[in-house]
This record gives C-alpha cells, structure tokens and sequence, in this order.
C-alpha cells in the first residue's frame, strides 16, 4: 500500500508518516518498481500502534522506547503520565474557574479585567495580609465575583481575614446565601461552622431563609449559629432550637439573651415562658440545666414567666429555688446589687 493511501486510511498525514520513519518509528517494508514507499499490513499496524500511545499523551521518544526496548515496561511511564495529566487538568480548571470569575464581574474593558485579576491573585494568597486587603478593597469599583468571595471565605483560617471576608461578602449583593448554603453540606465540620458564620452577616429575605433551613441541620454547631441570628431578627422559628441550646449548656448565655430579645413581643413572650418551664419539668432534664433554664426566665416579661418562677420557688431542687425566689425579688423592684 502506498503512503497516500496508508495517509488516507490512517488519518496520519503523509508528511507525519515521513517524520515517523526518519524517527524509526516505522518503515515502509518495500518500494516499488518506481521507488515509491510501500506499506505491508504490519506496517499499518505499527502506524496504528503508535497513533494509540500518542493518544495516551506518550512522547514520540517514549513511543521509540516501548515499542523497541523489550525490556521497556509501562506501569512507571503511566504512572507519570497520571500525575502530568493530574496536573495539567488542575492548572486548566484554575484557569477557567478564573476566566469565569473575570466574566461574573462584567468587566467594562480591558482596564477592569487587569483590576480583577491581581484581587482573584491575591485572595489565594499565602500571605495574610494580602488576602486580607484583597478583601477590604473590594467595592464598587473593583467588584470581586461573589464565587470567589465564597470561596475565599470558606477556605480562610485566619481569624482577621475571615472578617473582612464576610464583611466583603455581606456587601457582594446576591448569590452569597444560596452558595454560602451550599458549604453547609460540607463533609468538613470547620466549612460549615464558616458558611453558617458568614451566612449569619449576610442581610436581606434570602439570608434569613437559608437561615431557617439551617435549624433542622444535623449539625449542632450550624443550629446554634443560625438560631442565635434569627432570634436577633426576631424569628419565632428560632425558640425551640434556643431551649435546646440552653438545656445542653452549648452558648447557653446568648441563647438566653436571644429569648430575651424575642420576648419583647407579649404572646411570645408566654410561650417562650411556657417551653422554659416544660423543659424544667421533663423527668429527663438533668440539675445543671434546669438551673440555666431558670435563670433564662428572668431575661422573659409577662405574668406567665412570673408565675413560673413563683411555681419554681417551691421546687424540690434547693439551687433552682433559691434561683427563682431571688429571681421573684428582682422583679419585684427589692432585689440588691
């Protein structure tokens, strides 16, 4: 078979086929009366061959080794092309994750773009402080794609970067909370603690709902954070998850403080009073608990929380007592600093 027709069945350009034989690759068996290269089959297939390990991203030197060298075996050479194909897939997605960030900034022109880029450079930093100041500079003028915010912010373990992460991240408009929610399914339990911290900053409807959602997360952790900032927006949904936190001792004090801020509505108030006093009574609530669940009803107005506490005064345990009836005094006006 002649190199044209060898090119055309192949898909390997006669020119390539030339560049294999002065490589040794393959040489044509035979010529023609004309002199023209002839191909046998086996000639074809060793074409074949060596269009099969390109394919595998082998070196034309490396494929001179393997098909020559008997004693030339694969598992090191694959090995390798793993880990450079590991690589390079790593350093391409870096690059698309970046264009598309460049892009969700919508740069005007060429000049946003070289504004864009050291900022995206910068929040992967190695150096605090650069991340840091890559997040308090970004603003209205050099806006930083809220993906990369997210990111930024889930991945940070510097306490002051973190910070100016979620302060950058509560002024980035929309998207944070729906992406933000997306880190609480995270496997890795300080991801989530970070996307229900900066969730927690993020203002508006969308935030507070991801926030309800957040309340029947497996996680305590992420129940605690959210309760906590939806009990400050006055988020009735919020008051079972506080109980639960108080009667667990798990940031007990600002649970008892939420309560309070939520109290300051009349009928919710009472409830909050009645799901303190049925906690106190639940055969399994242990002494130290029912001693904090008593001590939350001081920061609860209205006569249903008086009475409770009248109630309490009598109990059986000594320190819940002796809590409520000094309690009772304060708010009677005659207790003393």
């Amino acid at each position: 078979m002649l190199i044209g027709e060898v090119a055309r069945r192949s898909g390997v350009s006669a020119r390539m086929l030339r560049h294999y034989e002065s490589l040794g690759l393959v040489r044509p068996s035979g010529r023609t009366g004309s002199g023209y290269r002839e191909y046998s089959m086996e000639d074809i297939q060793r074409v074949f061959h060596i269009e099969s390990l390109r394919s595998l991203g082998l070196s034309l030197r490396e494929i001179g080794r393997a098909l020559h060298d008997p004693g030339f075996t694969p598992s090191a050479l694959v090995d390798d092309l793993i880990r450079q194909t590991r690589e390079r897939i790593a350093a391409e997605t870096e690059l698309l994750t970046r264009l598309r960030r460049i892009r969700a900034a919508e740069p005007a022109d060429w000049e946003n773009v070289l504004q864009v880029v050291p900022l995206l450079q910068a929040l992967g930093s190695k150096s605090a402080d650069a991340r840091q100041r890559a997040a308090l500079s970004s603003g209205e003028e050099v806006p930083v794609p809220v993906e990369a915010l997210v990111e930024a912010v889930l991945n940070e373990t510097d306490t002051n970067v973190a910070g100016a992460l979620r302060w950058a991240l509560a002024r980035s408009g929309d998207g944070g909370p729906a992406l933000l929610a997306q880190g609480l399914g995270s496997p890795v339990a300080a991801v989530r603690e970070r996307a229900v911290r900066s969730l927690v900053e993020m203002p508006g409807d969308e935030a507070t709902a991801r926030l309800r959602d957040a309340l029947t997360h497996p996680d305590a952790v992420v129940r605690g954070y959210a309760a906590l900032a939806l009990g400050a927006r006055g988020v009735a949904d919020a008051v079972p998850t506080l109980l639960d936190m108080i009667v667990r001792g798990r940031n007990d004090t600002d649970a008892a403080d939420a309560l309070s801020v939520l109290s300051s509505d009349t009928t919710l108030a009472d409830q909050i009073a009645t799901g303190l006093l049925d906690r106190l009574a639940s055969g399994t609530t242990e002494a130290p608990a029912r001693g904090r669940l008593t001590q939350a009803l001081a920061g609860i107005p209205g006569s249903r929380a008086s009475d409770a506490l009248v109630e309490l005064s009598h109990d059986g345990d000594r320190a819940v007592a002796l809590t409520a009836a000094y309690l009772l005094r304060l708010r009677d006006g005659s207790g003393r600093d």
